[in-house]
């Protein structure tokens, strides 16, 4: 599991930086403005591990999978969206997100991965759109990879929950199945709660 993780973070980072390192000193501005953007809001965060935690849960090929389609789909949705593809209700579909991820992990849905890449990755156009929302006057180049990278790592904590349940703190299994969708039931109902305006 580790392993896989590890790759699918080294691939995004390396796919990012590179471009990364031949912008200015704005740029890198942009950066940190873009890292902290996923991590400035609760639905953001909240999704993001939640993707990561239903991935662990699936298993197999989902567990790089899933992350890997949300990653991508959201670049796919920013570079659209500053490209001028207008994205409707887009607030409404990130919190839509928080809800269904909480859900899925939750009742312990059990999805084929490419289906579930696919369902995360609708999802994560809204994502992409909302962050170019948020641009404002920084560098569109280092605003994405700050994101981007801030994206893999909530990914990576949600895989890693699990672990920490098993091996870390010493549950048994049952108890961390148990443990996980309470954690799913917490993330819907941050969610309804969010689109109601109550957090």
């Amino acid at each position: 599991m580790f392993k896989r993780l590890l790759c699918l973070l080294t691939a995004t980072i390396a796919t990012t930086v590179p471009a990364f390192a031949h912008v200015g000193v704005g740029s890198r501005d942009s950066f940190i403005t873009g890292f902290m953007h996923p991590l400035s809001g609760l639905d953001h965060i909240v999704v993001m591990v939640a993707v990561g935690l239903w991935a662990a849960t699936l298993g197999g090929r989902a567990l790089w999978l899933v992350p890997t389609a949300f990653i991508a789909s959201m670049t796919l949705g920013y570079v659209l969206s500053l490209a001028g593809t207008g994205f409707p209700v887009v607030e409404h579909m990130v919190l839509a997100s928080v809800i269904a991820v909480g859900i899925l992990i939750a009742a312990s849905v059990r999805l084929p991965a490419t289906a579930g890449a696919m369902l995360v990755g609708a999802f994560a156009l809204f994502h992409g759109a909302a962050h170019s929302g948020e641009l404002g006057a920084a560098n569109s180049l280092g605003f994405g990879v700050g994101f981007i990278i801030a994206t893999a790592l909530l990914h990576a904590a949600g895989i890693g929950v699990r672990p920490l349940f098993v091996r870390g703190i010493g549950l048994e299994r049952q108890a961390a199945d148990s443990v996980t969708r309470l954690l799913g039931a917490v993330a819907a109902a941050l969610g309804a709660l969010a689109a109601f305006g109550a957090v």
